[in-house]
């Protein structure tokens, strides 16, 4: 588990809480195996929740330089399978 890039002042308890599960789910589907209806069902959630493609890229940046993994590339290998 890494520090997650998140801004906790910025969002709700519930919120973070999806977040947080979002990221897990990444690491999850890096790592070994992940429920796929699950991860873009979070992802989803995710979006909704930072609500702009610039933000998105930013948690993106941050989330890959502690974690190694690529949101991006993830999504796009899941949505693939």
């Amino acid at each position: 588990m890494y520090s997650y890039p998140i801004d906790y002042a910025e969002f709700d308890s519930d919120e973070i809480t999806t977040l947080v599960e979002f990221f897990s789910l990444i690491e999850d589907a890096n790592e070994g195996k992940v429920n796929k209806t699950l991860l873009l069902k979070k992802y989803n959630e995710y979006r909704s929740i930072l609500n702009s493609v610039s933000y998105e890229k930013t948690i993106e940046r941050d989330f890959m330089k502690v974690s190694g993994y690529s949101i991006f590339e993830t999504i796009k290998k899941i949505k693939g399978q």
